[in-house]
């Protein structure tokens, strides 16, 4: 039975080979690729990051340094002192906080659909076997167990990360150190080196966290019924006692998924190229044949950018599904080695052949059995 992190990966590869190539089926390397969506299972690099590339605030060309304070911190600053809003910008603002809403509401209801997927991605690897309907049935409760839990951790976070920006901004405006801050350089230098190492430890254990609930807290609630507080119970009992092999199971796995992300991000090259290159012709052959920009157009535009975008998103699921269903196999080949019942559904005792039986032996005459009588003669007349 293996039972270090590193004695776990050959098992999950040969599980891998055995559930997707030995007997090939594109139904279920289709429903893989969409629970690996739903389920946040992509090994691509940058799938699973957000977008950091946003808009920054635009600085004036005449004046770079017009949008830094400078003898006074802050009633001189636009932000404190907005100039009059026009009435046409107040239904475009609407929009945005409507767009904000709406977004939210997405987050919330894709958090959800995730928390299940979660257990249904866990099934698929166990019994080999995907089925999405079936895995709905089946982990729906225990789904909405786990986005409880979800929804507690993020609120935690984002509760751990407005204190940790507010503190120091709070004790910079108190000290008065951004009124003057050349004066206070040494500070603010060293508060922006704690704030960031401890914006980056915070990162880090949110992950780690994040990390052991769907690898080691998922099969738990799954296989035992039980709810979020009772299942970190039991999983940080077991982690207690094997504090480095947990440890140096993290670290093999964040070594694993960056191969995996580059190996996939190479191999991803093919679905993009099949997806851009026709989208960039069709664009440029409308531009050519003078189409111009209208209501309809952009619509059509947008319709186009989104289907293509999500065809794009599927189909690099589609050829990273080895991924998605490695690493599942690789944290459940770690964990049965600890968790008896989940060893005995991932490795089931071979069934013994069914015991082979001498051929009949015909029956031979008693040795006191009497001799047969001869035959009877008939009388005659």
């Amino acid at each position: 039975m293996p039972v270090s992190a590193v004695d776990c990966v050959q098992p999950a590869l040969q599980h891998t080979r055995e559930q997707l190539f030995t007997r090939f089926q594109f139904g279920q390397w289709s429903r893989l690729a969409l629970v690996g969506i739903l389920a946040i299972e992509l090994h691509v690099g940058g799938c699973n990051f957000g977008n950091f590339n946003g808009n920054w605030p635009h600085i004036p060309h005449k004046n770079p340094r017009a949008w830094l304070p400078t003898s006074s911190l802050a009633l001189d600053w636009p932000l404190f002192n907005p100039p009059h809003i026009p009435e046409h910008i107040g239904p475009i603002i609407g929009l945005i906080l409507l767009g904000i809403a709406a977004a939210i509401a997405v987050g919330f209801i894709f958090l959800y659909i995730n928390s299940v997927f979660r257990f249904i991605l866990f099934d698929s690897v166990l019994r080999r076997h995907c089925s999405i309907s079936e895995g709905w049935r089946r982990f729906h409760r225990a789904g909405v167990r786990f986005f409880l839990w979800q929804l507690v951790f993020q609120f935690v976070v984002w509760l751990f990360l407005i204190f940790l920006i507010g503190v120091p901004l709070a004790v910079a405006l108190a000290a008065g150190w951004l009124t003057n801050p050349r004066s206070h350089i040494g500070p603010l230098a060293l508060t922006v080196i704690l704030f960031l190492s401890l914006f980056a430890l915070v990162i880090l254990l949110s992950v780690v966290v994040q990390v052991l609930a769907k690898d080691f807290l998922v099969p738990l609630m799954a296989l035992e019924n039980l709810d979020f507080a009772d299942g970190w119970h039991r999983l940080l009992a077991m982690m207690g006692r094997e504090k480095g092999r947990f440890t140096v199971y993290l670290l093999l796995k964040l070594v694993l998924s960056i191969a995996a992300a580059i190996i996939f991000s190479i191999i991803a090259i093919v679905p993009i190229l099949f997806v851009v290159v026709p989208g960039v012709v069709a664009v440029l052959a409308g531009k050519a044949a003078g189409v111009g920009l209208s209501v309809t157009t952009i619509s059509l535009l947008i319709i186009l950018g989104t289907s293509l975008a999500l065809l794009l998103l599927y189909l690099i699921a589609l050829v990273c599904v080895p991924a998605t269903v490695f690493f599942p196999a690789y944290a459940l080949h770690f964990f049965a080695a600890r968790y008896p019942t989940l060893d005995a559904l991932l490795n089931p005792a071979p069934t013994p052949p069914a015991p082979i039986l001498p051929p009949p032996v015909p029956e031979s005459p008693s040795p006191f059995e009497a001799p047969p009588l001869p035959p009877s003669v008939e009388p005659i007349g």
